[in-house]
């Protein structure tokens, strides 16, 4: 077992899943990798299975009832890693918006860097965002300004979904308190880790949208991140986190 694992959450990622595991899998930094998949119909779930038996030791798989966002699927992640005792604990898309070498970036950040949380973040030097249409960039960024306004946090990329925790940052989160389920989670887990006073920097990387499968982002979830940081900062202000 390495002292890093890779969560990757999937829902209908079959024309991305083989391709992004053995892209993690051929990193001169070894990581291992756990897909939690919301039982997708388009059988993801089984081609990880296949990839097991290449991968015996390296690739685990959760398969979970139904599809219940983003953030349950994180948090399943999450216990499943600190169970295993891995030191540092990561978020990939499945879709390769992400780029798998910057992964080991990340790493150094909390290792060599001690950081307690490395955000691959867009943001952090200008607007490094590949294939999106302007709405888009202008949605996200100006979701990412409006965080920084309402909580206070220094993060340009409040929204990133590309990062690495040390185990003890979420070891000292209450897990059974993060109640965001879309992108808001990934406020939200900043939030609290910044509430702690861990190190949060943020690493440089190129977003490059995806070429394959279908965006889940829906009208739901930009509601929920709008209303919920309101909410969130405002009961962070007459409770402790």
């Amino acid at each position: 077992m390495q002292d890093a694992v890779v969560i990757i959450p999937t829902y209908n990622e079959i024309e991305n899943i083989e391709a992004i595991i053995r892209a993690v899998f051929a990193l001169p930094k070894a990581f291992d990798v756990l897909v939690v998949d919301d039982n997708s119909p388009d059988n993801t779930a089984q081609k990880v299975k296949d990839l097991q038996i290449e991968f015996p030791d390296r690739l685990s798989l959760e398969v979970r009832q139904k599809k219940s966002g983003l953030g349950t699927a994180y948090i399943h992640g999450f216990r499943w890693a600190l169970k295993k005792k891995y030191q540092f604990i990561f978020e990939m898309d499945a879709d390769f918006s992400h780029n798998p070498k910057d992964l080991i970036h990340l790493y150094d950040a909390c290792y060599y860097g001690k950081a307690d949380v490395a955000i691959g973040s867009r943001y952090v030097k200008g607007v490094n965002v590949v294939n999106w249409p302007l709405g888009r960039v202008i949605l996200s960024y100006g979701a990412s300004m409006y965080v920084r306004f309402v909580t206070g946090m220094k993060v340009r990329d409040a929204t990133a979904g590309f990062i690495c925790y040390k185990r003890q940052v979420l070891e000292q989160l209450d897990l059974n308190q993060i109640k965001f389920v879309g992108y808001a989670f990934q406020i939200e887990m900043k939030f609290k880790a910044n509430l702690k006073k861990f190190k949060i920097v943020e690493v440089p990387v190129i977003f490059t949208d995806r070429t394959k499968g279908e965006s889940k982002l829906s009208s739901s979830i930009i509601s929920e991140a709008i209303f919920g940081v309101i909410s969130m900062k405002f009961k962070s202000l007459f409770k402790s986190n």
